[in-house]
């Protein structure tokens, strides 16, 4: 177990226990003020991804147009209720994740990916720069079949884009959230949310990755 690389995927028999008792934050997004666990307004829509570190990730989504809420959690894995701690040690199988709640009435599933897939590298596998580990994988988990669809359809137009310019293949995890690791978004701590608005000046290495998806 212990020998095993930061960037080889964890076993679901060897990943660490964790504990039932869920992380205990804030009820209401700092920035957006809307909450963090719900209940989200009718017709609203929830969708979870990976882009490497959570901290500039959150940020991109609660910065654009139409998305109603935001939270930072561990999902992909097998420990029940990680801590940030045990998630970097790659033994839980977790991705740092970005929940995204969203009201489709007002940004497109294509603007989302439009965001996801512009501000990060999605061609290194489980890394973004110089962060190294599962943790870090791109990953985009839906929540419903119209979003795994339009998940797939998003990465085959980008992958075209990406290799016109020169560039490797995508590597990104897409599942139904459902199917990855246990299925459940654990909260990160609450330090983790909203944290580049707590800490504006903290670590981020996120932005536009020279291929434009429109």
């Amino acid at each position: 177990m212990f020998g095993l690389s930061k960037t080889t995927m964890i076993a679901a028999d060897e990943a660490m226990p964790g504990r039932d008792v869920e992380m205990q934050i804030a009820e209401r997004h700092v920035v957006l003020g809307t909450p963090l666990k719900g209940p989200w307004p009718e017709g609203h829509e929830v969708l979870y991804v990976g882009m490497g570190c959570f901290w500039g990730s959150e940020r991109i989504f609660w910065q654009t147009d139409g998305v109603y809420s935001t939270a930072v959690g561990y999902m992909g894995g097998w420990t029940r209720n990680p801590t940030y701690q045990e998630t970097c040690t790659a033994q839980t199988g977790h991705a740092e994740t970005v929940q995204v709640v969203y009201d489709p009435a007002k940004v497109s599933l294509d603007d989302l990916f439009a965001a996801f897939w512009e501000n990060h590298d999605p061609t290194t596998p489980n890394r973004q720069g110089g962060d190294i580990g599962t943790q870090y994988r791109s990953a985009i988990f839906a929540t419903t079949p119209e979003q795994l669809a339009a998940a797939e359809a998003s990465r085959d137009r980008y992958q075209a884009l990406l290799t016109d310019k020169g560039f490797g293949p995508i590597s990104t995890q897409i599942t139904l959230a459902s199917e990855a690791g246990d299925g459940v978004f654990y909260y990160a701590e609450d330090y983790h949310q909203g944290y580049l608005h707590k800490n504006p000046g903290g670590y981020c290495n996120h932005g536009f990755c020279q291929v434009s998806y429109a």
